[in-house]
C-alpha cells in the first residue's frame, strides 16, 4: 500500500530512505590496498563531504544548499553497485553503470524530486558551475584528509594517496585547507582539548 502524503508516495519515499541507509554498510574500497580492514563507509565519507562542502561554500561566498545536495547524493548509487576503487575502474567503465543505477534509484520518486536530483547530478558531472566545483573539491579534500589521518595512524603508504589528488582542487579555499592539513598534525585539535603536551 503506497499512501500519499501531501501528494508524495510514502512507501516509495521510505524505500529510497532505506536504500540510502545501505551506504552505512558499504565500505570505501580504495583503502583496502593499504590493509585497512575497517575503512570508513560511503555514508561516513558523504557526511564529511557535506560538512566540507558547506565550509568551502561559505569560504567561497556561495549559497551552500546546492553544494550540500551534491555532496550528499554524489555516491548514492553505491548503495546498489558498491564502491569501485581505481584498480577496478581500470577494467570497468563505472560511469554508465553509476548513471544507470542512479536513475533507476530515483525513478519511483515524485517528479519534482526526480527532476531536481537529475539536474543536480548533471550539473555536478559537467563541472561548469561554482557549486559543482566546490562539491567536487569537497569530495577530493575529504579523501585527502582521510588519507592524512590514516597516515598519521601508522599507514605509511597512505602518503601515496596524497600525491596526485591535490592538483585537482579548483578553489582557493580547498587548496588552502589542504595546504594547512598537509602541514599540520590532524590530532592537534583533540590534543589541545585533552590538555596533552606535544
Amino acid at each position: 500500500m503506497n499512501q500519499n502524503i501531501n501528494g508524495y508516495p510514502a512507501k516509495n519515499m521510505l524505500n529510497f530512505i532505506c536504500e540510502a541507509g545501505m551506504l552505512k554498510y558499504v565500505q570505501r574500497s580504495g583503502w583496502s590496498v593499504l590493509g585497512i580492514k575497517n575503512a570508513e563507509s560511503v555514508a561516513e565519507h558523504s557526511f564529511r563531504c557535506a560538512i566540507i562542502g558547506y565550509i568551502l561554500a561559505c569560504m567561497e561566498k556561495i549559497n551552500p544548499c546546492k553544494v550540500l545536495m551534491m555532496t550528499l547524493f554524489n555516491d548514492i548509487q553505491e548503495a546498489r553497485i558498491t564502491d569501485l576503487h581505481k584498480m577496478a575502474q581500470r577494467y570497468i567503465n563505472a560511469t554508465p553503470v553509476e548513471d544507470k543505477s542512479f536513475y533507476e534509484q530515483i525513478n519511483s520518486l515524485p517528479t519534482d524530486i526526480k527532476t531536481e536530483l537529475s539536474h543536480m547530478r548533471r550539473e555536478y558531472k559537467e563541472q561548469k558551475t561554482k557549486d559543482s566545483l566546490i562539491a567536487r573539491d569537497a569530495d577530493i579534500l575529504e579523501c585527502l584528509i582521510q588519507a592524512k589521518e590514516y597516515y598519521e595512524h601508522g599507514f605509511s603508504q597512505a602518503i601515496k594517496f596524497m600525491k596526485k589528488a591535490p592538483r585537482f582542487l579548483k578553489t582557493k579555499s580547498a587548496r588552502k585547507i589542504w595546504h594547512l592539513a598537509k602541514n599540520t598534525n590532524l590530532n592537534d585539535w583533540w590534543f589541545k582539548l585533552s590538555g596533552f603536551e606535544r
